[in-house]
């Protein structure tokens, strides 16, 4: 019997181990590629940030004199934080919002559902520089299909300018970004709401529960997990938005509309007539990630406070 055991215990090793093997060759690209593409620039930006590389020659190091540069002299950097946020709160107030409002319709068994599912999902799949290159075209200032929309229906009897103010032009940046992103987060709650029990319904049907209550009663504290993870997803995403505001304002007018991501790449490679600054353009870029880490802290830690609070 020990011999069997024996023989048993080592085909069962040799099976795990060549089963983990299998399990790690088709992981192994993608790991690859996170390494590429995630740990190789933090390194690269780590190794810059504390130098004066303008990407020609030795870098110098300069010690922490581009992080005294950027809080003593550089208001635009803040500026375009600011830029940041702000349209990420407001983009975010009616993205989220709309994204579950239509979850909901969309998990309904109604005729031609699955037709409109795929029709709001495609922004999703258009690149961000096209969609920005959309939006500019759509609001342009004397040939664009909104003035002309507008000016045929009696509402305006000139052009609007849309991009020659920031809160305009800001406002552009969020509506295309919403369209951009509300597809992808309404198949995430579409996911969440299919995974609920019917029973669940049913029985609140029984009991006399009108469809509001079962939402903020049923819904919404069985999807408040991935609720959790995709208001943080988005959160993230809407911080680090760069081709949108590239494509579509640039920057303008007279670079109001800047956001980090965009400031910092500019500073990167030399654009809007800047120099090229890769060490400077470094040390923001570790501010911002620590500015994200931030975020994404507090965030975690207060809706784990309100699971507790709700506990």
């Amino acid at each position: 019997m020990s011999k069997q055991n024996e023989t048993g215990g080592k085909v069962r090793i040799k099976k795990i181990s060549k089963d983990n093997i299998q399990a790690f060759l088709m992981i192994l690209p993608f790991l690859i590629g996170f390494i590429i593409f995630s740990y190789v620039p933090i390194v690269y930006i780590l190794r810059y940030a504390f130098t004066n590389y303008t990407g020609f020659g030795d870098a110098k190091f300069t010690g922490l004199a581009n992080f005294v540069r950027i809080f003593q002299r550089e208001p635009d950097f803040w500026m375009s934080l600011i830029n940041t946020v702000l349209l990420s709160l407001g983009k975010l107030a009616v993205e989220i919002p709309l994204a579950l409002l239509l979850a909901v319709f969309l998990n309904k068994k109604l005729k031609g559902v699955s037709f409109f599912r795929v029709t709001l999902f495609m922004p999703a799949i258009i690149s961000a520089a096209i969609i920005g290159l959309i939006f500019s075209l759509l609001f342009a200032s004397y040939n664009g299909m909104i003035n002309s929309m507008l000016q045929n229906l009696g509402i305006i009897t000139k052009p609007i300018n849309w991009f020659n103010t920031k809160s305009k032009a800001m406002l552009i940046l969020g509506i295309a970004s919403v369209w951009q992103n509300y597809g992808i987060n309404m198949i995430f709650f579409l996911m969440a709401l299919q995974s609920i029990p019917k029973e669940l319904y049913e029985c609140a049907a029984i009991d006399g529960a009108t469809g509001p209550k079962c939402f903020f009663k049923i819904t919404l504290p069985m999807i408040a997990p991935i609720f959790q993870s995709i208001l943080l997803m988005a959160i993230v995403g809407s911080l680090k938005v760069c081709d949108l505001v590239i494509s579509c304002t640039n920057g303008q007018p007279g670079g109001t509309t800047e956001v980090v991501m965009t400031y910092i790449y500019k500073s990167f490679f030399g654009k809007s007539g800047r120099n090229i600054e890769i060490g400077y353009a470094s040390a923001m870029a570790l501010i911002t990630a620590i500015f994200l880490g931030i975020v994404t802290i507090i965030y975690l830690k207060a809706t784990k406070k309100l699971k507790e609070l709700e506990g």
